[in-house]
This record gives structure tokens, sequence and C-alpha cells, in this order.
């Protein structure tokens, strides 16, 4: 739906500028086939949009009177938002101004009732690296933002890969946009510790409360520096430490998010912290940084792994001669 909705919005941009455009010039410009902009056209008519086709060169044209629909519904208000916040984060060349304008236009425009709930969200949420694949529902991202900013303990369905599904109570702290995923950072209140949770594997119960007071976030309060240690060394069956021979400023690029944890150390190195489902991963996660490294810790299977692409790649030069 996010991914719809944020096209749709670019669509009615476009057209906006009254002008005319080629059918074939809008399906390029949002990187969509024809049949899909004609179902876009048709979406933005049934939104109350007077799209017009233009005679002769099979294109179309935003009529008179073309103003924000008053009866847009809440959830796909809130979900066009989500969407430009989203695409305002992305690594995708003019994503990123479009986004923010029409951001602002569209927040001019909503309902009180609806801007303080995006503004709740807005201050729940963190950025963390590359925008998260919009596969989480709007609904899901808008009750956590809004238990965050009642304090109210927050109830949920939860469906773990390790223990299986079952309810879970927190007190919600952030809203984190992580690598390719979305993640909540809660203080979990049958476990007495903090905890991560993806957003796409849960689903929120009525909230009733009760209230809480926020509690200090580990790691100095840094909450993607805190997700980040979490993701890359506590939920991984391996890990390792290895100290790269380069400053951190100089391969922070080469460390995607999720990867791992980077320390800087000094002028000529740092340490990176990391976890993999399999040895062969981490070997291959170690040497994608592409720079001299020093095996701190890690299982002995990592050395094994290590030694077997260094034979392999030895090999391939073997054979190339």
């Amino acid at each position: 739906m996010l991914e719809t909705s944020g096209r749709l919005l670019k669509l009615l941009s476009l057209l906006q500028s009254h002008r005319d455009f080629s059918g074939a010039e809008l399906a390029e410009r949002l990187g969509v086939s024809r049949r899909t902009l004609r179902r876009d056209v048709e979406r933005l008519r049934e939104l109350g949009y007077p799209v017009h086709a233009t005679q002769g060169t099979a294109g179309y044209r935003l009529g008179a009177g073309a103003e924000l629909p008053p009866l847009l519904l809440d959830d796909e208000a809130i979900a066009v938002v989500i969407g430009l916040r989203t695409s305002a984060d992305s690594s995708v060349a003019g994503i990123e101004e479009f986004s923010l304008r029409a951001l602002t236009k569209l927040e001019q425009v909503l309902p009180s009732r609806l801007r303080h709930r995006v503004d709740a969200l807005h201050q729940a949420t963190v950025r963390a690296g590359a925008a998260p694949a919009p596969k989480v529902s709007a609904t899901t991202l808008m009750a956590i933002a809004e238990a965050r900013r009642r304090r109210e303990r927050l109830r949920f369905d939860y469906a773990s890969p390790r223990h299986g599904h079952g309810v879970r109570t927190v007190e919600p702290h952030s809203l984190v946009s992580f690598g390719r995923h979305w993640y909540l950072v809660a203080w979990d209140t049958d476990r007495t510790d903090w905890r991560t949770f993806r957003v796409d594997r849960l689903t929120p119960r009525t909230t009733t409360g009760p209230r809480f007071t926020p509690r200090a976030l580990p790691d100095g309060g840094d909450v993607a520096t805190y997700l980040a240690r979490r993701l890359s060394a506590r939920t991984w069956p391996f890990q390792a430490t290895v100290t790269l021979h380069e400053p951190a400023t100089a391969v922070a690029d080469r460390v995607w998010p999720g990867m791992g944890l980077l320390e800087p150390v000094d002028d000529d190195s740092c340490v990176l912290h990391l976890g993999a489902d399999t040895p062969r991963d981490l070997a291959w996660m170690i040497t994608s940084v592409d720079t001299d490294f020093t095996l701190t810790r890690g299982p002995p299977e990592l050395r094994e792994a290590l030694h077997d692409l260094a034979n392999r790649c030895l090999s391939g030069l073997r054979y190339g001669r």
C-alpha cells in the first residue's frame, strides 16, 4: 500500500505542473508499465481528481479544481506520509527532494487529528541506514507510536522464529528503520530487560495501559548503536570480532546496516563486531569489507572457513594460468 500511495502522489505532483503528459512519458517517469499507469489514473479519478485524457497525444491532463479530496481515509493518508518519509531517506537520486516537497504539501492540509498522529510517528522513529522495504502495516506503526506517545504499555502477539508465537508486554521506546526492516526497541516487562522486535512479526492488541515512566536505554541512549549491537552479535549463532587495518571513517561505507557494529580505535584501525548464521557467511562478510584484517575473536569454524576461502582463491589463480 505504501508503494502504491507514494506513486499516486508522485503522479499527482507531475500532473499538477499544468502541462500535458503523454502516457509513455508518465510511465517512464514513474518506472511502471502503461497498464499500471492506467490503473493509477483510474485510482486518482476514484479519489476525486479530474484527470482528463488528451486528444491526439494519448496523454493526460489534470483538470481544474484538483485540490486534495477532503474524504481521504485516515489510514490511507497515514500510509502516504509513511511512504514519503521513507522515500525521503532513499538512496535513489531525485526521490528525496520530491518526497520532502510532497510531504510538506500533504502535512499542511491534513486534519489536526491526523497531524497529531503523524507527528507521534515522526517523534517515535529513528532512521539508521537504508530505507526499509514497505512490508509493515501503517496501522501497526501508528499503534506503536501512539502507545509510546501516551506512555502506555503495549501488548501484542509476536511470531518469533526461535520461540514460536506468544504474547508480549512492553514499554515502547523507539521505532527504528534499520536496513530493510522496521524494528521496535522496548523494555520487556516480563523479562525485565531490553528487547528488539521485528515490526512485521507483531500484531498489536488493544492498548489499555498501564502507563510507564520512560527508561534510559543502554549504549548511552543511542538507539541505532544499541540495535546494531543486538543485531550483529546477540541474535546470531556465530559471532566474531575483527580488527580492520583502516580507520573507521574509511570503511564505514562498506559496512552495511545490520552487518555489524563498527568501533573506531585510532587513525589506522577500527574494530568490527559481527554475526551470521554460518561460519562461511562470516568469512564472506569479513572479506567483503575489502581491507586487511586480524581475527580477534571467533569460533574455530570461522578460521577453517577463512582458510577454505583463501585456498579457493589460490586454486582459482593456479587454474587461470
